[in-house]
Parts: structure tokens; sequence; C-alpha cells
């Protein structure tokens, strides 16, 4: 069983997601920033979008939801714990819920950090992962809301999926993210041939996303980290980083 996954980019470096079932014919969407370039991609498909799933909050993931929601009268599913800052949806959803694309069952996992109530939507057959703002490729979210506690436990619960788990995150961070992760595990070969990939498909315009569960756990220095006190140092050292 398998979802045909879009990558819409739209600002300067969000990415939206498409996530269309074949066999039913229904459409979702993940994170909408705006709508225009993701209502014209599902167009261009002959795809009718019913369903907007939100991860969190932050006005560039759910920017888009009420012109979405006024050109196809699509169901808006959102974090139960982000309520009042999200402000309208038709279910608020948890850890233990579940959503549904077609046949797809995509399981709902509270993994603040970011934000309070970030959550991240995981198709186990599918084997895709919806992580917001959580985990990025080579990377994870800023502590807007959450402490290095609740981010380190969220990322070891992504962690624990297959390894060859897709990771649909929303931004192509990716580059800067390989140049502070080579800072902290330099002897990090299997991150040095990455980082050369990244570098390779960034010289062409091309996108470096999704990741794999496999490839985070190899080459991303935040899931690396072995205690909350190593994940808080690198992260400090992100935040401050420059390069």
């Amino acid at each position: 069983m398998t979802l045909e996954v879009v990558r819409v980019p739209v600002l300067s470096d969000n990415y939206v997601w498409l996530v269309h079932d074949a066999a039913s014919g229904e459409t979702a969407v993940v994170d909408p920033a705006v709508a225009e370039p993701v209502l014209e991609a599902a167009a261009a498909r002959g795809w009718r979008i019913g369903q907007i799933l939100n991860t969190h909050w932050h006005p560039d993931h759910v920017g888009g939801n009420a012109a979405i929601v006024a050109a196809t009268g699509a169901r808006v599913i959102a974090p139960q714990g982000e309520q009042a800052r999200i402000g309208t949806a038709d279910r608020w959803v948890g850890e233990g819920d579940s959503v549904m694309i077609g046949a797809h069952r995509g399981r709902v996992l509270d993994v603040p950090g970011h934000t309070a109530g970030h959550i991240a939507y995981v198709f186990d057959d599918a084997g895709a992962l919806f992580c917001g703002d959580t985990l990025f490729a080579m990377g994870c979210g800023r502590l807007f809301e959450g402490t290095p506690d609740q981010m380190f436990a969220s990322l070891a619960k992504l962690m624990a999926l297959p390894d060859a788990t897709a990771v649909y995150c929303a931004h192509e961070y990716t580059a800067s993210n390989g140049r502070f992760a080579l800072t902290v595990e330099p002897g990090n070969a299997a991150l040095a041939d990455r980082m050369a990939e990244v570098v390779a498909l960034r010289e062409r315009g091309e996108a470096t996303v999704p990741s794999t569960i496999a490839l985070e756990r190899a080459t991303n220095p935040f899931t690396r980290a072995r205690s909350v006190d190593e994940f808080a140092a690198r992260r400090a050292g992100k935040d401050a980083f420059r390069g």
C-alpha cells in the first residue's frame, strides 16, 4: 500500500506536502503555509483536497488553512494542545488518535519541543512520517516553547520508527544543518558522504528531502546525542552557529 506524496515549495524554504491515495481519490495537505500554490499543484493533478493536517500552530504551517477550506471545503485536523493558537479546526488530535487518507491510517504522535503541542503523523503501511518542525534532515527545530528534555524524548520516539520510513519535514535547512553537524562529528564518514551529496543537490537547485529514519540515525547530531545534556549543548551550539 502506497501514498503518493508531492512536494510543494512555498515561501523561502518551506515544503508543503500533498498526500494522495489513488484507490480512493482522497487527498490531504500537510502544513499549508499559503494556499494558492498548493491549490494549483492539486488541480494540476486533478486532485481535490479533502483534509488539512496541521502539525503545529506557526503561521508558516497554518497560514493557508482558511483559503483552502474556502476553496475546497476541506476538514482541518490540528493538534489538541494548540487550540488556543490555531483557533478553529474540525477535529483536534493527540497521541493515540489516528487520521485516515483512504484506507491508510496515520498515527498521531505527540512530539513537543519546537512548540508545546507539536504533533507528527506516521503512516506505517506507507512508511511515511510527516514531522513538521520537530525533525529536519540533519537537524531539529528550535526550542521555542519546549524544553531539551521534551525534544530529546520526541526525537527518540521518531528514531524508534523503521529505518526505511521517509521523513517529510517542512523546511529546506539541510545544507546549513549539515555544516553544523560536521563541526560536531568531523570524523563521521556517513555524514561527510551525505553532505557531499547535499551540496551537489543544492548546486543543481534540487531538494534534499525527504530523508529517512536510517539517514537521521547515522548523520543527525541531535538524534545521535547520548543524553539530554549533550542534546541541549548541541542545540545551543546550533542556535549560535553562523555557518
